[in-house]
């Protein structure tokens, strides 16, 4: 289909193409089963100006635009689910000092972010506090001109890598959720140091670590907004990054389409190829659908966010909950058309079926997407 897309769109999208297509795909199995961080690919990011597309060109950037985001996603994700996070981690820790931050802080951090010289991370779950995120543990205690942090964060996205995280604690213990506020730590403050490296499922070529905190004192400066309005701070941010996890569902779900739709030609039984099959072409039309339907909804999502809409929390949750469920189904269906093959690691759609579960998970589960879609359609009756 037609989006519409303009010039530059268009020519962000044949960028982040070639990138995927010359530098990501010839190193993706490497990276998936070595479970390391795509420093190569970073580079090439920067190279490229791609880290640009995520910060408004008032900070430093070229873009800002969900919708930029949203096509470059794709297109990363559409080779490999895991190597793309590094920027998209990235997106995710930068958006609460846009979306609440000081001037100055924008003016210090966001332009380090564009040029891509410091990767940043946002740092939400601990152990105790995955879907229930007002659950959170770890405290920051007022000491002069300092905050003192203590506590752990568990599965962040780029942890130890990045250089800027975004840290949800929880200033005012006696009030709950309402006590939680955010503060921007920087990687080699004193009393900062990370955990393990988790062995994950699938986006093996993204980095996920714990964060430890023992008494590490943050400036005061660098907290963002006032004290006790971190979990706004985090929902704004989910609100907005949401669609993101979206359109990397639909590229994952694009990349494994593609290969089975290749396949289907290529693989002959009973003496013709299996693409000349009902029950092949059926599935292949189901999920040609599906991922046309999912963009659709994000790109739309995507431009009434930049639009400057107010709320727009319902309509990020049927992004993230109809693309990561279509990107499942699609993923699944395409390990099938390729049969014994697809169960192989020689092929990459069992990688893509892999990739696609943790978006079903991260940033809020889908259930949990369904409880918030539920609770804003009630409000409108």
């Amino acid at each position: 289909m037609d989006y519409f897309l303009t010039e530059e769109q268009l020519e962000i999208k044949e960028i982040a193409r070639k990138v995927a297509e010359e530098k990501i795909k010839p190193i993706r199995a490497k990276y998936d089963e070595g479970h390391e961080f795509p420093w190569e690919i970073v580079d090439v990011f920067k190279q490229t100006d791609l880290f640009a597309v995520l910060v408004p060109e008032e900070y430093g950037g070229i873009s800002g635009k969900v919708v930029d985001v949203a096509i470059i996603t794709e297109e990363f994700s559409r080779i490999c689910g895991g190597i793309g996070l590094s920027l998209g981690g990235s997106g995710l820790g930068m958006y609460p000092i846009l979306i609440s931050g000081s001037e100055e802080q924008r003016q210090k951090y966001l332009p380090l972010i564009a040029d891509g010289e410091k990767l940043a991370a946002f740092a939400l779950t601990e152990a105790n506090a995955g879907s229930d995120a007002g659950g959170i543990e770890t405290t920051a205690i007022k000491d002069g001109d300092f905050y003192v942090l203590n506590g752990t964060k568990q599965w962040i996205t780029n942890g130890g890598e990045a250089d800027i995280y975004t840290v949800f604690v929880l200033t005012d213990k006696s009030k709950g959720a309402r006590g939680a506020s955010c503060l921007i730590v920087e990687k080699g403050t004193e009393g900062f140091s990370f955990g393990k490296k988790e062995d994950k499922m699938g986006i093996r070529g993204s980095v996920t670590r714990e964060l430890i905190f023992d008494n590490c004192r943050v400036p005061k400066e660098n907290l963002i907004g006032r004290e006790g309005k971190g979990f706004i701070i985090a929902m704004k941010t989910f609100d907005k990054s949401r669609p993101m996890v979206a359109a990397q569902a639909v590229g994952i779900a694009q990349g494994a389409y593609e290969e089975a739709a290749r396949y289907a030609k290529e693989r002959h039984q009973f003496g013709k190829p299996i693409s000349s099959f009902q029950a092949v072409q059926f599935m292949l039309a189901d999920m040609a659908t599906q991922i046309e339907a999912a963009r659709a909804l994000v790109l739309a999502t995507a431009r009434m966010i930049d639009a400057g809409v107010k709320r727009y929390a319902k309509e990020s949750a049927m992004c993230k909950v109809f693309a990561s469920d279509m990107a499942m189904k699609v993923t699944t269906d395409a390990v099938q058309i390729l049969g014994g093959y697809g169960y192989m690691k020689e092929y990459p759609v069992e990688k893509m079926m892999r990739d696609a579960k943790i978006t079903q998970i991260y940033e809020g589960t889908n259930q949990i997407q369904r409880s918030i879609i539920a609770s804003n359609l009630l409000k409108e009756f």
